[in-house]
């Protein structure tokens, strides 16, 4: 594996490849939603929530790179459409923790759903050797996507 840190040769074309793939692709998976009111980015502290069980605000702020007054008003909106709960923080009474909804677990459910069922009529069109190797690449972008 090349290390970048040091200026290693790497193949600068397959990089630039790779990157402009992975950001069509991530565009083109990001219209398939079931729910057209909510914001990417509210998707996304969803998405967050349901991986990671509870945060607070702070923590989703950090975990979704925004400003915590931006994640305030973010968790307000979903609050106010029924996706998420504010409960008291068991051990600090000034801070709140923020849950998912059943009705958010739902709709994320239902956007996987229509997602996967998006991606694999996608893949329905490839030949097997090319099936086999975005099913081999799907780790190793998932281990570039926790980096």
């Amino acid at each position: 594996m090349p290390d970048l840190s040091h200026g290693a040769d790497i193949d600068v074309a397959a990089v630039n490849s790779l990157r402009s793939a992975v950001m069509r692709l991530g565009r083109r998976l990001k219209h398939q939603r079931v729910d057209e009111s909510l914001s990417p980015t509210e998707m996304s502290v969803l998405g967050t929530l349901a991986r990671c069980g509870h945060a607070t605000p702070g923590e989703l702020a950090r975990k979704e790179h925004v400003q915590p007054p931006s994640m305030t008003r973010i968790v307000a909106l979903l609050e106010a459409k029924g996706l998420v709960r504010l409960e008291p923080h068991p051990d600090d009474r000034r801070q709140k923790v923020v849950s998912q909804t059943e009705q958010a677990e739902s709709m994320l459910e239902e956007s996987r759903r229509k997602r996967n069922a998006w991606l694999a009529s996608l893949a329905e069109g490839l030949d097997d050797d090319d099936w086999a190797k975005l099913r081999a690449a799907a780790p190793v972008l998932e281990k570039l996507a926790h980096l």
